[in-house]
């Protein structure tokens, strides 16, 4: 299979690099991002397309700085809705199969069960209303893919909160860290594992589908750095404070957990439980 991967810089876009190496020649990879392939450019999609007729796209790439995005809209927007509709729509006009990284930002976070695919969504940031956008783009295009909404993030690539953790826990002896928004992080890795299995069953899906994706559990940012001081035996203390006590320009949902019922039935999987990631990407840090 050709596969075409946008935002290949990035976390996840990383995760597929290391899948490609572990696995060498059982797909032919494509990998591009901002330095190789502007995504808000039709003509540049276009030109690539036409060189390279990937059979399936894998969109990674995303405007993710979510306080920055509330001054920066715009910015955002052409990320994280302009672009993934000219995706889209370019994998329509080449019968391209695509998968599309979306959040669990869509939702506001004032449920108190796990989030199912099929709930309104209401976003609170424009982060989660961009994101939202490109959703809505994407399955107004005619291409035949899947929209995987998955969060918190992390991997031992680029900046995420694991990262931030561990170099806050060397630095100093105690912090403050959010307590009252729960969610469940996902390791890149395991998003990669998955986003390739539903690439095998890429033709027995019709339109565009939204499926739910992260580890398994559910926590607090609090509890998730807790483990990550435990994890990397760190003397850092964590110190639980309220979200309306710390500074962020963009509101963030304060329950956010994502249903996987969907796609564990569909794919007949099982999805690691998220302190067993936690752990394995910290060894991955360590060893570096």
């Amino acid at each position: 299979m050709k596969i075409a991967v946008f935002g290949a810089n990035g976390q996840l876009g990383r995760k597929f690099q290391d899948w490609n190496r572990e696995h060498s020649g059982e797909h032919d990879f494509v990998f591009t991002d901002i330095d190789t392939l502007d995504i808000t450019c039709k003509r540049q999609i276009e030109d690539f397309m036409q060189k390279h007729r990937p059979q399936a796209m894998i969109n990674c790439a995303a405007y993710t700085a979510v306080d920055k995005a509330e001054d920066e809209p715009e910015s955002a927007g052409k990320i994280n809705h302009a672009a993934v509709e000219l995706l889209s729509e370019a994998a329509c006009a080449h019968h391209a199969f695509m998968v599309h990284v979306s959040t669990d930002y869509v939702f506001d976070g004032t449920q108190c069960r796990p989030y199912v695919e099929s709930d309104a969504t209401s976003p609170v940031s424009v982060y989660g209303n961009t994101k939202l956008k490109g959703e809505q783009a994407m399955q107004k295009s005619g291409c035949c893919g899947v929209i995987i909404r998955t969060a918190w993030l992390y991997s031992e690539y680029g900046n995420n909160f694991v990262k931030t953790m561990l170099r806050l826990g060397h630095e100093k002896t105690q912090i403050n860290v959010v307590c009252d928004q729960v969610g469940t992080p996902t390791y890149a890795g395991d998003l990669a594992e998955v986003i390739m299995q539903i690439l095998n069953i890429r033709h027995s899906i019709k339109g565009v589908e939204c499926y739910h994706f992260s580890n398994e559990g559910a926590i607090s940012w609090y509890d998730f750095s807790q483990a990550i001081m435990s994890g990397a035996r760190l003397d850092c203390k964590v110190m639980p404070i309220l979200g309306k006590d710390y500074p962020a320009k963009a509101h963030r949902p304060y329950y956010s957990v994502l249903d996987k019922s969907k796609i564990k039935q569909r794919l007949s999987i099982e999805i690691p439980y998220w302190k067993h990631s936690l752990d394995k990407c910290i060894r991955i840090l360590s060893a570096e």
